[in-house]
């Protein structure tokens, strides 16, 4: 009985919420991997997404922190030798260093799964994650001070 944490990004608003996945929805994430995208429709339950938009898996970690990898298949633990992201950013141009990571595909041992909401190409409407209270002040304090 899997359950996962689903941070949500959204582009247009640039926020990103985490929703509890549980049994029988956990389910349709396992197998998936990294850059599928699913139908919004599926957390109907969770978020109020628009028609037709989808879900892209970006990412994800593990149960013991290692982050999910898309060049290692399957749903592994490996160590790879790293020399950048996913999973390392070497301080020198050109060090590398020996890495646990996760395979690129989503199994009953991950924890988090990073996904973020894809928009029809027409979507014009609000963000399905909407602005806070701090950043709705902040564009009202923009909008005012060219017009002074």
């Amino acid at each position: 009985m899997p359950t996962f944490k689903l941070v949500l990004s959204d582009p247009m608003s640039g926020k990103a919420r985490q929703f509890e996945i549980k049994d029988p929805l956990a389910q349709r994430f396992i197998g998936l991997k990294i850059g599928d995208e699913l139908d919004g429709v599926i957390l109907k339950d969770l978020i109020e997404l628009p028609k037709g938009a989808k879900i892209r898996i970006t990412g994800g970690s593990g149960i013991e922190g290692a982050p999910m990898h898309p060049g290692v298949p399957g749903p592994v633990k490996k160590y790879i030798l790293a020399d950048g992201p996913p999973g390392y950013w070497p301080p020198k141009k050109g060090m590398k260093k020996k890495k646990l990571v996760r395979g690129n595909t989503i199994s009953d041992s991950i924890v988090q799964i990073n996904a973020v909401i894809v928009y029809p190409k027409d979507y014009t409407g609000p963000p399905a994650i909407p602005l806070g209270a701090k950043e709705l002040e902040k564009e009202k304090k923009a909008e005012e001070a060219p017009a002074q």
